[in-house]
């Protein structure tokens, strides 16, 4: 009999080797660099990574935060990326279970701690993630997950909509990257999931604003996509009990 834990534990590593590959995507896919080529390296002395210098989180560890080759400093996010995708991904199997939905969320996992990544260094939801998660979302709602193709299609017309109206109505309040990708969320998450997702990144948004005011004198400088990531993993993993919390305020007995 597989001990319980083998199976999270191997999503976990899995995760995590995907983070180290995050890792890349985060810092050229902005800078329209390949993704590919070259290969891992350090961009101080420009030394390539040795594939045993390159293991997900431990490696970081065992070099003490610093290149093998000349010293210098890596930033703790690329053992903290790793860590986080690896987390995500077994937190999927043991939510959804080993099955299709699991891994279609696990690829949604990681499109979305790349986004939150890039957003937050560079202002940016790249088209080349969201334009595709539509697409693979579309196909994802139509043949893979647990949810109406009619749930999927009101999930995406309110995350797009909502956001176009919102730009529409307030120029430069919104950009174009949050209205696709709430699009995307809207398709991958439903209808329901969606709503929850714009309040609850609404709400972290005015929250963490509201605390750089009252105690730094100045709002939050984080673009809005961190929120709504933050927002849409809440509400993948805990949207049942969000709506309960939700209707047990509202409806007290």
């Amino acid at each position: 009999m597989t001990p319980a834990f083998i199976w999270p534990a191997y999503f976990f590593a899995v995760g995590a080797a995907i983070g180290s590959f995050l890792n890349v995507v985060i810092y050229r896919l902005p800078r329209g660099e390949s993704v590919v080529r070259p290969g891992s390296h350090c961009y101080a002395c420009n030394q390539p990574i040795r594939w045993y210098h390159n293991m997900p989180i431990i490696s970081y560890f065992l070099l003490r935060g610093k290149c093998a080759s000349c010293g210098a400093p890596f930033s703790p996010r690329y053992m903290f990326v790793e860590l986080l995708t690896g987390i995500l991904f077994a937190a999927c199997l043991i939510r959804f279970g080993l099955n299709a939905p699991a891994f279609v969320y696990m690829l949604l996992c990681a499109a979305l701690v790349a986004v939150f990544f890039i957003d937050l260094d560079h202002f940016l939801i790249p088209d080349v993630i969201t334009l595709p998660g539509i697409a693979v979302g579309f196909g994802c709602a139509l043949f893979v997950l647990p949810l109406s193709m009619t749930d999927a299609a009101l999930g995406f017309v309110a995350g797009f909509g909502i956001f176009f109206l919102l730009a529409v109505a307030v120029p430069g309040g919104m950009g174009g990257g949050d209205i696709k990708l709430m699009g995307m969320l809207g398709l991958f998450l439903g209808l329901k999931a969606v709503l929850i997702t714009i309040f609850l990144g609404s709400f972290i948004g005015a929250a963490i604003g509201l605390i750089g005011k009252l105690f730094f004198g100045k709002g939050s400088k984080i673009p809005f996509g961190p929120y709504l990531v933050a927002g849409a993993l809440a509400a993948l993993f805990f949207e049942r009990e969000i709506i309960d919390t939700y209707l047990r305020l509202v409806l007290p007995k």
